[in-house]
């Protein structure tokens, strides 16, 4: 890439060498080209003038006569010169002394010209005529010819050549010009140019001698332009000089012109250089350099025996930033939090992997209570507040942090321990940091070994829909069924959704496991008998889609046939936080179907009661965290009690989740409490199971067994038949859960 810019550079700086040498070249040669033609213009307009002249001055005769007697002496009858006789080197006449057309007038005005052989030469008056036409030109000598001595083709006559020796111009300029002479009453020169390319100020000047339309003689003149030049040169220089400038100013416009070109390209190419090595958002590092940079800096761990370690850095529900407060907002926090990571990291590489992942290279600092202090300072960084557009967001950050300690490592390696204990950190509750341990490994192997059985699960249909009793405080009976799935496999036996769950979300399985669920669970209330009993489904946040989601309602209730008003959708607040507008639009589309919409988990979150004044509810679930603690803690009883009013007050049906024993039936019953649900009514399980226990409560009475006793301390003390004790060991022996591990907002997991 260098050597390719390199020669960019050199090829560029060759053609503006190359364009400033033309244009002093180009500049020089129309001068000269100018100058030429102003000076042959101004030539022959000259010797349009010599016949005129002649006239004017009445020698036309004497021209006449000199051509006659020029004729007369070059007769064949003449005896020719002796061989090695001399000849007067001066032949025909030169005009001795004057240089302008007032000292040719004067020196005719006092004498003769004179001649210095017998040749026939013009008189003063003639010559006088003939520099003056010329002006300002000068005439050096002239030569009277004869039609003998214009004969083109053949060498010389011995007069006319020693005339041209002595003019001191080239012969074959007389013989050009003696070729070139036009068959007209025309004067007639040829101006030539030297070796150097320079116009030759001296030249041959004919002025024939037309008798009956034919060339009967003429005068050669020697003139001297150097007059003609010099009274030119001024306007040859102002007219070079405009175009110099004019030249000049077009280089200059061109030059700038390509400079804003080559400025523009150039900052073109380090924009693209920067881009592809940063990222443009935050003008961190990107992936690119991060890796290059931890593959070099492995080399030189490995080299020296030393340790370094890597931060992978995730922004945590960064995408309800985005959902709630809008993308540019988002940008702006994801800009904040690089600024965060620069004053913490300064003297470490600080990268964006993508989204709202970072990544940190850490050399200088490499035992493990220094790669904890960083990761703290870190995490009380983002306890300053974020302010953007008058809105504080909450910074929440979780970090993986993984250590090169010998020469093994290497970069895919490194980074993919640290994500490892990112993904720890997240699942310990974010806005924390976790150290890779070797334990991880097994479990990342393990996620991916369920992702891969989900997978197949979902193909060949090994999931199961289990059912949760709900009735009623008011009338003791049964109002509805809950869906819960349950995942048996093939060799590892029943896996709990608190396991299966969190890895179908953070796969993207969730959505086509939610669908089965959704349509499982409405084929199976469509086949009961009992036309009243309702079924309820839960969507999470993370397969809910606006604008899909009613859709696949209003599909499963088409195919299986269940009536609208006998299904009840719960959803969480969590889903409300995320893009509020249009969840509430899809739940309103799916609530004029007749479908009732449940909120779950009621009082966990920070704003529940703001989204029931967004959205009318048809039920409120109160979570089992309160229900826990029902009877044991005053401020807890206040809290269920609240709700409940609340409930009652806005004509809403109110579900008590987790109910375990006789006490808290009979406090919620107290309360107002509409429907309970919990392992005291039964666990999940099919719905014929649940059928055959209510068959055995109903030989009693109809009341079910826990409504009618007056305190159980737990459901495992309720005396049932000795037979109901046999078909509860036939029932699934998968271990009670823990209800607060629950994933929240789970479609499955209870």
């Amino acid at each position: 890439m260098r050597q390719v810019s390199q020669r960019r550079k050199i090829a560029l700086f060759l053609i503006t060498a190359s364009l400033i040498v033309g244009l002093a070249l180009g500049v020089y040669g129309v001068n000269r080209a100018l100058n030429d033609w102003l000076v042959a213009s101004n030539v022959n307009n000259a010797l349009a003038q010599i016949t005129p002249a002649v006239a004017s001055s009445g020698r036309t005769q004497e021209f006449d006569a000199l051509i006659q007697k020029r004729n007369a002496e070059l007769q064949p009858q003449k005896a020719p010169s002796k061989a090695g006789t001399a000849q007067d080197p001066t032949l025909g006449m030169r005009l001795s002394s004057p240089r302008t057309k007032e000292a040719v007038s004067q020196q005719a005005a006092k004498e003769p010209v004179t001649t210095q052989d017998p040749t026939p030469a013009p008189s003063a008056i003639l010559s006088a005529s003939l520099s003056g036409a010329l002006a300002p030109s000068l005439i050096d000598s002239i030569f009277v010819a004869g039609k003998n001595d214009l004969r083109s083709g053949k060498d010389l006559t011995e007069d006319l050549a020693n005339f041209v020796k002595t003019s001191g111009l080239p012969e074959g300029l007389m013989r050009q010009t003696l070729s070139d002479l036009p068959n007209g009453t025309r004067p007639f020169t040829l101006l030539y140019k030297n070796w150097s390319g320079l116009l030759d100020t001296r030249s041959f000047v004919i002025v024939p001698h037309i008798v009956d339309g034919e060339l009967d003689g003429a005068l050669i003149m020697v003139a001297d332009h150097e007059p003609q030049i010099a009274s030119l040169e001024m306007i040859t220089k102002i007219i070079g000089y405009i175009t110099a400038i004019l030249c000049l100013a077009s280089f200059l416009i061109a030059g700038l012109l390509l400079w804003i070109r080559f400025r523009d390209q150039v900052k073109t190419t380090r924009d693209i250089e920067f881009l592809a090595h940063h990222d443009p958002l935050t003008g961190l590092p990107n992936r690119a350099v991060f890796s290059a940079r931890l593959t070099e800096a492995l080399r030189l761990v490995h080299a020296k025996a030393s340790n370094m370690g890597v931060m992978l850095i995730d922004v945590d529900k960064f995408k309800e930033v985005n959902d709630t407060h809008g993308h540019g907002t988002g940008d702006i926090f994801l800009q904040v939090i690089a600024d965060r990571l620069r004053s913490v990291f300064s003297d470490h590489l600080v990268a964006r992997l993508s989204g709202d992942e970072f990544a940190v290279m850490i050399k200088s600092v490499s035992d493990v209570a220094r790669l904890t202090k960083l990761a703290s300072d870190l995490i009380a960084a983002t306890k300053e507040p974020c302010i953007i557009d008058g809105k504080e967001l909450r910074i929440s950050l979780s970090i993986g942090i993984a250590r090169a300690s010998d020469g093994s490592w290497r970069s895919s390696r490194l980074l993919h321990c640290a994500d490892l204990a990112l993904y720890r950190a997240k699942l310990s509750g974010r806005s924390q940091f976790a150290w890779y341990t070797a334990e991880m490994d097994s479990d990342a192997q393990k996620r991916k070994e369920i992702e891969e059985g989900l997978t197949k699960a979902l193909r060949l249909d090994q999931f199961e829909v289990l059912f949760q009793p709900q009735y009623s405080l008011i009338d003791n009976k049964l109002k509805a069924y809950e869906s819960l799935i349950r995942w048996e496999h093939p060799t590892k036996g029943q896996i709990s959704p608190e396991v299966f769950i969190p890895v179908a979300e953070e796969s993207g399985l969730i959505e086509a496991i939610g669908d089965w669920v959704l349509f499982s669970a409405c084929k199976e209330a469509a086949k009961w008998e009992d036309d009243n009993l309702r079924v309820a489904v839960n969507v999470s946040a993370a397969q809910f889609s606006p604008g899909i989601t009613e859709l696949k309602v209003a599909q499963a209730l088409q195919e299986s046939g269940l009536h609208p008003s006998r299904l009840e959708i719960e959803i969480t607040e969590s889903l409300l936080i995320a893009n509020t507008d249009a969840v509430v639009e899809t739940l309103n589309h799916i609530r004029s179907m007749g479908v009732s919409i449940a909120m779950d988990d009621f009082g966990t979150g920070y704003s529940s009661l703001s989204y029931l004044s967004r959205f009318p509810f048809d039920k409120i679930k109160i979570d089992r965290s309160f229900i826990k603690n029902l009877g044991k803690d005053t401020g807890t009883d206040a809290i269920v009690t609240s709700i409940i009013g609340l409930g009652r007050s806005l004509d809403v049906t109110i579900t008590a989740e987790g109910v375990e024993n006789q006490e808290q039936v009979t406090l919620l019953r107290a309360a107002g409490c509409t429907l309970v649900q919990g392992y005291l009514f039964g666990r999940p399980d099919t719905v014929k199971a649940h059928e055959t226990h209510r068959a055995r409560w109903s030989e009693h009475s109809s009341i079910p067994e826990p409504l009618k006793r007056l305190e159980v301390s737990d459901p495992t003390d309720v005396p049932e038949p000795a037979s109901s004790q046999a078909a509860e060991q036939l029932q699934s022996t998968e271990p009670e859960p823990d209800p607060a591990s629950r994933p929240r907002g789970s479609a499955t997991a209870r």
